[in-house]
Formats: structure tokens, C-alpha cells, sequence
């Protein structure tokens, strides 16, 4: 379970994979070596899900990659989420999937998306993978019913370490932080599979109940006409884990915005305007009204969802974008309608730099390029430079901390091979010895890392090899 202190405190490891009896390696056997790559993912018998697609596509990226210790890290990594973290079952005649983020056992909505959208591409050549992605849905779709203001659910209703947060706990929440991310998440997933599959078996009533209440949400945390429903605080010295002002937050002037008391990191807003997360909820509210438009013949709550991502979209022009002073105009982070603006990012995602990622701008647009080269640069307070790689941090886990998810979006967001190639050298040079991704790790030490079971980490730098095999296969041809 989720610890404060152990999460936010830099865990000293070796340079051996001290994290196999986590996930289900047998140490005996799999003990890693400069000159003897051995898998580290758990044997057959104990992999939480095995897809044939899935085993294929690893045998076909991994026999393209000429750098042997880059492939051995796609091989343990691609596969982490199904190998590890999914429990998949079958609930009244619909496929039903919970999946926990790795050492946390509760299930975000935000990271069991991301988890597993790498695999959709393969859904149509593996028909038990779309089951456990349909599955996903479905318990997306009902983590919803129960709380749409809930970033992370428990399997069933059996409580959690914070359920003495002053907020509305249910026995069914592991956590709940307000973060409009989770609800744009939960449409990516739905969104992605339905143009991948044409299936709409997933999208009952429950799903469009489920949905009316995403839309519900996001409107009351416009906070036109009071604060809303929604209010946090925890008994903590830790800040950023909890909410001023009774709860609520810093003041916002209504001008649009929707609200999000946290980031995607699960620390709390400065000013609750988050920028990534309302481009975010554009896109995801135009994916929803497309759905409820064809799938579910819903024109009336298609009409309100589009009305509601136009009237955000001005707003962000309006209140997001201003002049820096060394690199024109760039997206603020946050902002409170009060003309106040904090210029820095986060490296969870949604965040300034992965807005191309999730289709919410164009990778080409001056407006990003700006903010790009300023979140790059020595003038972020969250960017780091050290001894083995740079990259973007944030208040999370502190200063000096890069997260190699920072690194792996930098190379989604370029077209630049030299680019793209700098940032695997750096995910090669900094996994600690241990073939997978992390939360964090220093700078100047990458055996000075956090989390290391990070499943989301670890399929995205799966996905990023994955896709670079498909654009760009003379990459993979290097030594890096």
C-alpha cells in the first residue's frame, strides 16, 4: 500500500534487482549481469495475463533492436502491465479488469489507462487482450458510478490508509483527489478501443450514465455559481498533499476553466486552473460527444459536451498564454482567472510537454515550441542537468530528481533523430541496473531511484520502442 513517507523519500539501491520479489521474478535465476541479460520478467506460470499479440510483437521488436541491453530493457518492460499488475475476471456476463499501478495495490484511473493503451494497436489480432481491455472500461465505467471525483479505487470495499481525509471517503476509494485527468483518461481508453475494434459492447447505459456524470463534474468544478461539491484536506506536513481555504483551494475568478484541485502527480494546484489538464479535457470532451453522437445516439448530451470543450478552448487562449520574457509567447501551467500564471510543468501526464502526445496540439505549433525550449532550459525550475542524463522533475518526489518519463516524452514529442537517439542513450544509461523504468532517480546517481515497480513508467518506454520500431526502424539499428 501507498506509504507518504516511503514514497517521498529517495530509496538507495544496488545494482542488483532488488525489486524481483516484488514482481515475481525468482532471484536465484534472473539475477542481472553487464554481459549476461537475463529476463526479468516472472516466469510463465506466475504472469498475471499472457497475450499471444503481445509475445509476438516482442519477438519482432526485440529481434530488430541492435543494442542488446536496450532490447533486453523493451522485453521486461513492453509486457509489465499484463505480466504484473492486471486481475482479470468475468462480472454478470462482462469482462471486468482491475489493474493496479504496481507497488500501490489500487487502481487510478489515470495509470490504468495509460497501462495499457500500448496493447490497443494489437486488440484485433488477440481477442482475450480485447477482452481485458474492454474489461478495463467496464470497471472504469463503474470506479466512476461510485465517485467521479476519485482518482484511485480499491478492489473492492475494503478502505484505505487515507480514509480519514476530510473528504467524502467511501470504503470503495483508495484516494480522493480531484483531478480532471482521471475522467479524461477513462474516455482515452474508451475513445481508442472503439476506433480501434468498432466494438460497443462496452458503451451501455452504465457508460453513458457514467459519462453524464463526467460532464456533470467538470461543469461544478467551473465553479460559476459556488466552490461545488468537491472539498479535501489531510492531516499532514506534507503541502502539496493537501488543500487550504477549508479545502477548496487557492480563490478562482470563473472565467471558464474547469478546476482541478491536483495535478496528475496527486499534489495540489497552486492556482486550480491546470492548463495540460483542461487542453486535455478539449480533446477528450470532443472524443466523448463523437461516441455519444454515433454509438449511443445521445445528440442532446454530444451538443453540451462540445459546447463545453468550445467554452474551455477560449478560455485557455484567453487566460493561458503569455509573453516570457526570454521565450515569447508559452503556456503557463497554472493559472486562477486573477490574471495570475505559474510557469513551470510536471512531468506527469497530462503535462506542457506531452500536449502533442495526447493529441491536444500540434507538435508543430510555435506556441508549444516556445514553451518546449523554455521547459528545457536551465530557466525551469523543475529541469535538471547531471552526471548521466536531464530531464524534468517536479515537487513530487524533489529537487534534482529526473523522471525518466520526462525523458521517454521528449523523444514522443520531436521528429529530431539525433533527438530522439539522446534520449534512449539517456533511458539506457539510467535504469540502475535493473531493466525497467522508475518513478524518479538523481541525476548524478541512477542507482538513487524511486518506485521500482512503476508499471505506467514502464509500458510507456515499452511504447515508445514499440513505436519508433513502426516510424522510425533505423533507429533501433544503433548502439547506443
Amino acid at each position: 500500500m501507498e506509504n507518504e513517507i516511503t514514497r517521498r523519500t529517495f530509496i538507495k539501491k544496488t545494482r542488483v534487482l532488488t525489486s524481483t520479489a516484488i514482481i515475481g521474478v525468482n532471484m536465484s535465476e534472473n539475477l542481472y549481469a553487464s554481459n549476461n541479460l537475463i529476463s526479468q520478467r516472472p516466469s510463465v506460470g506466475e504472469r498475471s495475463f499472457t497475450s499471444k499479440a503481445v509475445e509476438e510483437t516482442i519477438r519482432k521488436v526485440k529481434s530488430e533492436i541492435v543494442d542488446k541491453e536496450l532490447a533486453w530493457m523493451f522485453e521486461n518492460c513492453f509486457p509489465n502491465t499484463l505480466d504484473t499488475t492486471v486481475r482479470f475476471e468475468e462480472n454478470d456476463g462482462k469482462p471486468d479488469t482491475f489493474v493496479i499501478t504496481g507497488d500501490i495495490e489500487a487502481m487510478w484511473l489515470r495509470d490504468s489507462t495509460a497501462q495499457v493503451w500500448p496493447y490497443i494497436s494489437l486488440v484485433n489480432k488477440d481477442e482475450e487482450l480485447k477482452g481485458l481491455i474492454a474489461g478495463v472500461i467496464n470497471r472504469q465505467t463503474k470506479c466512476i458510478l461510485i465517485d467521479p471525483y476519485a482518482n484511485a479505487f480499491n478492489y473492492s470495499d475494503e478502505g484505505s490508509e487515507w480514509e480519514s481525509d476530510l473528504t467524502d471517503m467511501k470504503p470503495e476509494l483508495h484516494e480522493r483527489k480531484w483531478e480532471i485527468d482521471s475522467l479524461c483518461y477513462a474516455i482515452r481508453l474508451a475513445y481508442g478501443y472503439w476506433k480501434e475494434t468498432k466494438d460497443t459492447f462496452p458503451f451501455d447505459g452504465e457508460w453513458v450514465s457514467a459519462m453524464q456524470l463526467v460532464l456533470k463534474t467538470f461543469v461544478e468544478q467551473q465553479r460559476k455559481e459556488n466552490l461545488g461539491p468537491y472539498k479535501f484536506q489531510r492531516t499532514t506536513a506534507v503541502a502539496t498533499d493537501t488543500l487550504p481555504l477549508g479545502g477548496y483551494g487557492n480563490p478562482l475568478k470563473a472565467c471558464g476553466l474547469i478546476n482541478s484541485s491536483f495535478r496528475p502527480s496527486d499534489d495540489a494546484c497552486i492556482f486550480g486552473y491546470l492548463i495540460p489538464s483542461n487542453l486535455f479535457a478539449v480533446v477528450s470532451l470532443r472524443q466523448l460527444a463523437e461516441m455519444l453522437d454515433k454509438i449511443s445516439k445521445n445528440d442532446q448530451l454530444a451538443k453540451q459536451c462540445i459546447d463545453l470543450a468550445n467554452e474551455v478552448d477560449e478560455s485557455i487562449k484567453k487566460y493561458a498564454i503569455r509573453e516570457h520574457l526570454s521565450y515569447g509567447k508559452i503556456y503557463a501551467y497554472e493559472v486562477d482567472g486573477y490574471g495570475n500564471q505559474l510557469f513551470m510543468d510536471d512531468t506527469n501526464v497530462p503535462s506542457l510537454f506531452a500536449l502533442p502526445y495526447l493529441g491536444c496540439i500540434d507538435q508543430e505549433d510555435e506556441i508549444y515550441q516556445n514553451t518546449r525550449k523554455y521547459l528545457l532550459s536551465e530557466g525551469h525550475p523543475y529541469f535538471f542537468k547531471g552526471k548521466y542524463a536531464e530531464g524534468i522533475g517536479g515537487p513530487h518526489v524533489g529537487l534534482d530528481m529526473v523522471w525518466p518519463m520526462s525523458i521517454i516524452i521528449r523523444a514522443f514529442t520531436t521528429n529530431d533523430d539525433e533527438e530522439i537517439k539522446y534520449c534512449l542513450k539517456m533511458l539506457k544509461d539510467t535504469h540502475g541496473d535493473t531493466g525497467f523504468m522508475h518513478e524518479t532517480f538523481h541525476k548524478d546517481d541512477p542507482a538513487n531511484f524511486t518506485r521500482s515497480w512503476f508499471a505506467w513508467a514502464n509500458t510507456l518506454f515499452g511504447e515508445l520502442i514499440y513505436v519508433l520500431y513502426k516510424t522510425k526502424p533505423y533507429l533501433l539499428k544503433n548502439q547506443y
